[in-house]
């Protein structure tokens, strides 16, 4: 079992920067791959990010590249999402998720992965 707590965000203006991070527990965090969601409301649940348990393969969405890095810190059981530039249109709930098995794939459905965080609201102000 493998509990996950998202932190980090807030509200901020167009052009700044948040970083969010996500705690995990477990034992097994370093087998797992891992990946940042979002769901505006009204909207469906989407994939921002993802990265695979050694860190050395990561995925975005077109809409987040090149603003928004993945990271994670095995030895501390922590992921990250750096969000620069943030548009008025990234506000939304951001969730963690973490996929138990095939660890060494990027998994971009949210139906592949198996654990979630309850979420942290990022709120960008034009």
């Amino acid at each position: 079992q493998v509990q996950l707590v998202e932190s980090g965000g807030g509200l901020v203006q167009a052009g700044d920067s948040l970083r969010l991070s996500c705690a995990a527990s477990g034992r097994t965090f370093n087998s797992y791959a891992m990946g940042w969601f979002r769901q505006a409301p009204g909207k469906e649940r989407n994939i921002v990010a993802a990265i695979t348990w050694s860190g050395g393969s990561t995925y975005y969405a077109d809409s987040v590249k090149g603003r928004f890095t993945i990271s994670r810190d095995n030895a501390k059981n922590l992921v990250y999402l750096q969000m620069n530039s943030l548009k008025p249109e990234d506000t939304a709930v951001y969730y963690c998720a973490a996929r138990s098995n095939m660890g060494r794939t990027i998994a971009v459905f949210d139906w592949q992965y198996d654990y979630w965080g309850q979420g942290t609201q990022v709120t960008v102000s034009s």
